[in-house]
């Protein structure tokens, strides 16, 4: 019987080493359901969001485009004389805020001043890299939006872009 007992009391000892185990089985499974649910609620969070966000863009056509002559300005650099031409349109949210903003002169006048204002701040060097076109085109939106104050900008577009070096 002393083998019994000692065989009965050796068999409870892996018992808890089991439950303990099996405790941290179930924490780590808790810890990858949560992980797994929460990016995949962060994804389809996401996914709702761009579409939902997609559903209210209008569609390309739908914009408006209001274009402007072709500017012709000197550049800021300082040891030598260049000059930046330029063909510029901007895509506005509708048609009917394009034609809005192109019937009154005193707008146009003043979106083309100050986009020569800023032309004429940019450096050669800068303007014939990508960074520097699309930094260009981010500065003429911002200088411009205020002046645009029921209008938003949407885009800058260059269909004309010469540097002269």
């Amino acid at each position: 019987m002393s083998d019994e007992t000692k065989a009965g009391e050796a068999a409870p000892a892996p018992g808890p080493a089991k439950k303990g185990s099996l405790v941290r089985k179930l924490i780590v499974l808790t810890v990858a359901l949560v992980v797994v649910g929460g990016g995949a609620a962060a994804w389809l969070l996401r996914a709702g969001g761009s579409t939902a966000k997609a559903a209210q863009e209008p569609s390309l056509e739908s914009r408006g485009l209001l274009a402007f002559d072709t500017l012709l300005v000197n550049l800021a650099d300082k040891n030598a004389n260049r000059f930046l031409k330029a063909t510029v349109q901007l895509v506005l949210g509708s048609k009917a805020e394009a034609a809005h903003v192109a019937e009154s002169q005193v707008l146009m006048s003043a979106i083309r001043a100050a986009m020569l204002e800023v032309m004429t701040q940019q450096l050669a060097t800068e303007l014939v890299t990508t960074e520097g076109k699309t930094a260009l085109k981010q500065a003429i939106k911002e200088r411009i939006q205020p002046q645009l104050k029921q209008q938003k900008v949407i885009d800058v577009l260059f269909s004309e872009f010469v540097v002269q070096f």
